[in-house]
C-alpha cells in the first residue's frame, strides 16, 4: 500500500512542519501548562517500526473481508492467542511498552485508508476493529497493573509522519481521540482512569508529561492532605464546578424573583453578573490557550447563555443612564427589556446543569444520546434548508407576479415555519396566483411533514439504538474524556470560575510580571488555600478515610482500590478442593476454547480409529485361522 499523506487529504500544500499540531496524529486533548517540548519515551523511528510490524501482522491475519462478529466474538478463530502473542512480541523486549500505542496508530491508519479506498472500506474497518480487539486483550491479560499504567498507558510516544516526529501522546489520550470504545472499556484502562480521577496518579511537578503515584494516598495524617494542589484532582474539580453551578442557578432564581422596578442592581444581581464574567473569561482562556478545536456543543451553548446575560447587563446600564423620573419612560422600557433577556435564559440555565451531572451514569448516557442525535440532525437541517430556500423563492416569485405586497413575505415565512412545526395553514395561499400557490404549499407540506420529518425520526431512532446497545462503553468513553480534560488543564494552578477573576485581577496582573516564580507560586498556594479552605477540609477528611481503606487492603494483600463484597466475606472459610466440589466443577464445565462440533468430530475419529484396529485384528485372526487349517 502507498504511503498516506494527511496534508494532501486536508489540503495543506506547504512544507510539513510541527505547526500543524492539531492533526489527528499529533494533537492532544489540551496542551500542558509547561512550554518545554515533550519527547517520546522511545525513538519515533523505533515506534514507527513496531507499528509497521503490527500492520503487517493484521494484513496477514485478515487477508479478506470478514464479518465483524468473527473478530469480536469470544475465542475468535481469527484473533487467536497466537496472534495476540505475536502482537505482544512486535516490539521485542526493549520496546514492548509501545505495542498498545502502535495498535491505536494502526487503527487510525486503517480508518483513514477506509476513507480513501471506499471499494475496500469494509475490509479496512474490520482490520481497524481487530486493532482494538488485540489491544484490549493485551491490556486485559497484563498481570502487573502498575507497570501497565506507567509504561504502556501513560507514557508518551511519537511516530514519524512526513519525515518529522509527531507530538508525543499516550494511550489514554489516543483512545479518547479515536473513540476506541473497546480499549476504553478494558479493565486496565478504566483502572488507570479511576486512579487519575481520584488523584492517585498525578503529573510530575518537574515534568508535566510524566505521571507519578500520589505519595500521600495511604497517609492517614489529616494535615498532610490540606494541600491546595489537591484541587487539581479531577474528582474535586468536578465537585467544585457542580457546587458553583448550583450556586449560579440559585443566584439567577433569586434575581428573577426579586425584580427591581427602579432598575438598580442589587447584591444578588451583582454576584450573578460577576459569576458570568468569570465564566466568560474561563471560556476565552480555554480558546486562547488550547485552540479552537476544543470548542464543542457545550462551549457554544454556554457562550449563547453568557451572551444573553451580557445583553441583559448592557441594557440595565443603558436604563441606569436615564434619570428615574424621565418623561418618556426610557428607563423603565430598557429595564423591562433587560429582564426579558434575563427571563428567556431560564431554560438554558437549567439545561446547563447537565454539563456538570454527566459524571453520573444516567445523565452521562443520556447526554451521549443527545449528542449523537444532534449530529444526525445535521442531515435533516441541510435538506430542510435547501427545500425551504427553493419553495420560499417560488412563493415570493408568485407574490411578485401578483401585487408585490411587502407583508406577504412575512406571512409566507411564518406559514412555512408552521408547516415545519406540523401546524400548516392552507387558507391564505389561495390568493397566490391560484391554483399555483395552494398546490405549491401542499407540496411543501407533504415534503416536510411526511418525508423529511420521518427521515429525522428514523435518524433519531438509529442513533438511540446504536448508543444504547453500547451504552456502558459510550459512558466510559465520555467519562474518560472528561477526566482527561481535567488532567490536561491549561493552568498549573486551578482557579475555577468565578475564582479565576481573583487570579486575573488580584494575582496575574499585579504580581506575575515582576515576582519570581517561587514566590509567585507560594502566593498562589496561599490564595487557593484561603478560597478553597472549606472544600480542602472536606477533601482531606475524605482522603484520610480512603487512606485507612488502602492500608486495610494492603494488610490483606489486595489492590489499593479493592473493596470487600458480600460474596467475598466468607471465602476464606470454605475449601472447595478439600470437599471435592472443585473437582466436580472441573468435570462439569464446558471447554470454551474448543468448538463443540470439533470435540464431537474428534470423539468420532477416535471411535473410527478403534473400529479400524478391531477390524485389522479380526482380519489377522481370520488369516491365521486359514493358515492353520491349510
Amino acid at each position: 500500500m502507498g504511503r498516506f499523506n494527511w496534508r494532501q487529504l486536508l489540503g495543506w500544500d506547504q512544507h510539513p512542519t510541527q505547526d500543524h499540531w492539531w492533526d489527528e496524529s499529533r494533537r492532544r486533548l489540551l496542551p500542558s501548562y509547561h512550554d518545554e517540548p515533550l519527547e517520546s519515551a522511545i525513538p519515533a523511528a523505533a515506534v514507527t517500526e513496531v507499528a509497521l510490524r503490527l500492520r503487517h501482522l493484521i494484513e496477514k491475519c485478515i487477508p479478506c473481508e470478514l464479518n465483524v462478529e468473527q473478530i469480536t466474538m469470544a475465542h475468535s478463530k481469527i484473533i487467536t492467542k497466537k496472534v495476540i502473542q505475536a502482537a505482544r512480541e512486535a516490539g521485542g523486549q526493549e520496546h514492548s511498552a509501545c505495542v498498545i500505542f502502535c495498535l491505536l496508530v494502526n487503527k487510525r491508519w486503517w480508518r483513514h485508508q477506509a476513507l480513501l479506498e471506499l471499494w475496500d472500506a469494509d475490509l479496512h474497518q474490520v482490520r481497524s476493529v481487530a486493532c482494538e480487539v488485540i489491544a484490549k486483550e493485551i491490556i486485559e491479560s497484563d498481570d502487573n497493573p502498575g507497570d501497565l499504567m506507567h509504561s504502556s498507558l501513560l507514557t508518551r510516544y511519537s511516530i514519524i509522519v512526513d519525515g518529522h516526529a509527531t507530538l508525543p501522546t499516550n494511550v489514554i489520550e489516543k483512545a479518547v481521540d479515536l473513540h476506541a470504545l473497546r480499549v476504553i472499556g478494558s479493565s486496565g484502562y478504566q483502572k488507570c482512569i479511576n486512579y487519575l480521577w481520584k488523584g492517585w496518579l498525578v503529573q510530575d511537578e518537574n515534568d508535566a508529561a510524566t505521571f507519578v503515584d500520589y505519595k500521600g494516598k495511604d497517609d492517614t495524617s489529616f494535615i498532610s492532605h490540606l494541600d491546595p494542589d489537591r484541587m487539581r484532582v479531577p474528582m474535586y474539580q468536578n465537585a467544585t464546578q457542580m457546587l458553583i453551578s448550583f450556586l449560579y442557578l440559585t443566584l439567577y432564581t433569586f434575581a428573577m424573583n426579586t425584580v427591581n422596578p427602579g432598575g438598580d442592581i442589587d447584591i444578588v444581581e451583582g454576584l450573578l453578573y460577576a459569576f458570568t464574567l468569570g465564566f466568560i473569561c474561563d471560556e476565552a482562556s480555554k480558546a486562547w490557550k488550547a485552540g479552537y478545536h476544543i470548542l464543542g456543543f457545550w462551549n457554544a451553548f454556554n457562550s449563547f447563555l453568557y451572551g444573553l446575560l451580557a445583553t441583559s447587563l448592557i441594557l440595565r446600564f443603558i436604563a441606569l443612564s436615564y434619570s428615574a423620573d424621565d418623561v418618556d419612560g426610557s428607563r423603565k422600557r430598557y429595564n423591562t427589556l433587560s429582564y426579558n433577556f434575563l427571563a428567556v435564559s431560564a431554560p438554558m440555565f437549567w439545561t446547563r446543569l447537565l454539563l456538570y451531572l454527566d459524571s453520573f451514569r444516567f445523565f452521562g448516557a443520556m447526554l451521549v444520546v443527545l449528542k449523537v442525535m444532534m449530529k444526525e440532525s445535521l442531515i435533516f437541517f441541510a435538506l430542510l434548508a435547501v427545500i425551504i430556500i427553493g419553495f420560499l423563492q417560488a412563493f415570493i416569485g408568485l407574490d411578485y407576479a401578483d401585487d408585490q405586497v411587502a407583508g406577504d413575505v412575512l406571512y409566507i415565512i411564518q406559514s412555512m415555519a408552521n408547516a415545519i412545526m406540523q401546524s400548516p395553514d392552507f387558507n391564505g395561499f389561495d390568493r397566490f396566483q391560484p391554483p399555483f400557490g395552494l398546490v405549491l404549499y401542499y407540496c411543501f407540506t407533504f415534503v416536510v411533514m411526511v418525508v423529511l420529518l420521518n427521515v429525522l425520526i428514523a435518524l433519531y431512532n438509529s442513533a438511540y439504538e446504536d448508543i444504547y446497545d453500547n451504552a456502558n462503553d459510550e459512558y466510559l468513553a465520555m467519562f474518560a474524556h472528561k477526566t482527561m480534560m481535567f488532567v490536561r488543564a491549561p493552568d498549573e494552578k486551578v482557579f475555577i470560575a468565578p475564582f479565576n477573576l481573583l487570579e486575573i485581577f488580584c494575582l496575574a496582573l499585579p504580581f506575575e510580571w515582576w515576582l519570581d516564580k517561587k514566590h509567585y507560586q507560594r502566593l498562589n498556594d496561599f490564595v487557593m488555600a484561603t478560597i478553597y479552605s472549606p472544600l480542602l477540609l472536606l477533601s482531606a477528611y475524605f482522603e484520610v478515610r480512603v487512606a485507612r481503606e488502602i492500608q486495610a487492603n494492603r494488610a490483606r494483600g489486595d489492590e489499593d482500590d479493592d473493596t470487600v463484597e458480600e460474596w467475598e466475606q466468607m471465602e476464606h472459610s470454605v475449601d472447595f478442593k478439600a470437599d471435592g466440589w472443585d473437582k466436580l466443577v472441573e468435570s462439569a464445565k464446558t471447554n470454551l476454547d474448543e468448538d463443540p462440533a470439533v470435540v464431537e468430530v474428534r470423539k468420532l475419529r477416535e471411535e473410527v480409529e478403534k473400529l479400524r484396529e478391531m477390524i485389522e485384528q479380526l482380519h489377522k485372526a481370520m488369516g491365521a485361522g486359514d493358515a492353520g487349517s491349510s
